[in-house]
């Protein structure tokens, strides 16, 4: 279908058209196409895209789906044109691209596409797509603090336990992976736990739990303004049958490429899904890692017993008091504590602490090399050494946040 046919076919009802460079390099797009929208669409090129978008015809267009690769890298400055021009008349858009950086993708979204789809498309994509295209957007349909309080019904939501490291290496990917795994498997009557990982770069959770990276994490990060509950859910991994992990997405992507919006649509929606969220931050403070603060119930600080461990902590503090942020919310834990009969190093640990003027909360003992084991190995500490000391303290913290989800929905009910 070459772009001429756009014309021809303007005695009928055009609802949608294509644009790419050659819409013979995506024969999948053509049958998908043909299949949901019949004889009601047409095919541009970029070029002739500018030129049909300002003429009447393009008002009553449903959508757009640009179709791209990374040959169209060069033309990326008319691409977004393209977007923007659509996004001006209210069209909506939808990205097909295939072999395109995340960083073109991420700009091209943030310019006012859609929705996104990876080419080859998968089975059934592009009509979910489209149907995510139809509907409303979901920030009306959200549960968000200024409006929980003012739901008809009361409804149960869960609690959210973020993890940061202060020092790479302090341990906090091994204790959010672990502890997500003891709340989910604390008895018959267990809660429901989502593990998160928004370490966008280095993020490690399928690592430590032996689970894929997929395209899906990317297309939901930078497509929260459309996603419901289904498109939610079919991202989410399930481990062992007990636990659902959002983890990192496969390609490296840049720490901006989700706002604030963006993160509080997705605690939301895991929290109206699940009794317990458990968030893997990454160590750098982003632009969201306020709203990850405000929204959570607890923000665990990891640290070490070291210098680099104190003097992050010094300027986490002063970063949260600039702002006006809740400090209360910080839980302190140390992470290779010393021993109970390591009377130099608690008396280290507790001078730390002074000079900080915090609490260490969560005192946790060092795992030892069975904990690189368990990591290596993609289980949980618990499969790999049961009587581990670090894995007795994490459990008696699991247990508590157990009872406490447990309590909330008895309360809900």
């Amino acid at each position: 279908m070459s772009s001429s046919n756009a014309s021809q076919k303007l005695s009928a009802p055009i609802r949608a058209c294509t644009v790419s460079r050659d819409v013979q390099n995506f024969d999948l797009l053509i049958e998908d196409m043909e299949m949901e929208l019949g004889e009601s669409w047409g095919d541009l090129s970029f070029p002739s895209a500018l030129k049909y978008l300002d003429q009447p015809d393009a008002r009553s267009l449903e959508f757009i789906a640009i179709a791209i690769d990374d040959d169209d890298e060069p033309n990326m400055a008319l691409i977004e044109t393209v977007i923007q021009r659509a996004h001006m008349l209210g069209i909506r858009i939808l990205l097909i691209a295939e072999e395109l950086g995340p960083i073109a993708l991420h700009r091209l979204l943030r310019l006012g596409a859609n929705d996104f789809v990876p080419y080859p498309l998968p089975e059934g994509a592009l009509h979910d797509a489209i149907e995510r295209l139809r509907q409303p957007s979901v920030d009306a349909l959200m549960v968000t603090p200024q409006n929980r309080n003012a739901q008809a019904a009361p409804q149960a939501q869960g609690t959210v336990h973020a993890v940061h490291p202060l020092a790479g290496g302090a341990g906090a990917t091994t204790f959010a992976v672990n502890l997500a795994w003891e709340i989910a498997n604390s008895g018959k009557n267990a809660p429901s736990v989502c593990l998160l990982d928004l370490d966008l770069q280095t993020g490690s959770v399928s690592t430590y739990l032996d689970l894929a990276r997929t395209e899906k994490v990317y297309e939901l990060l930078s497509n929260t303004a459309v996603m419901d509950r289904d498109f939610f859910m079919n991202t989410l991994q399930i481990f062992n049958e007990k636990l659902h992990v959002l983890t990192a997405a496969s390609d490296m992507l840049p720490l901006d490429l989700i706002s604030p919006d963006d993160i509080e649509r997705v605690i939301n929606m895991a929290r109206s899904i699940f009794d317990v969220v458990i968030i893997d931050m990454p160590g750098t403070v982003v632009q969201w890692t306020e709203t990850v603060i405000n929204e959570s119930d607890s923000y665990f600080a990891m640290m070490e017993l070291d210098m680099r461990s104190a003097q992050n902590a010094l300027r986490l503090i002063r970063a949260l008091k600039a702002e006006d942020l809740p400090l209360e919310k910080l839980q302190y834990v140390l992470n290779r504590a010393p021993k109970f009969t390591d009377l130099s190093g608690k008396a280290r640990a507790k001078r730390m602490a002074e000079s900080l003027d915090i609490e260490f909360e969560v005192m946790l003992p060092d795992g030892l090399v069975q904990v690189t084991h368990a990591n290596d190995h993609g289980l949980p500490l618990a499969e790999i050494a049961p009587k581990n000391p670090l894995l007795k303290e994490i459990r008696k913290l699991a247990a508590g946040f157990a009872s406490s989800a447990r309590d909330d929905n008895r309360a809900a009910a």
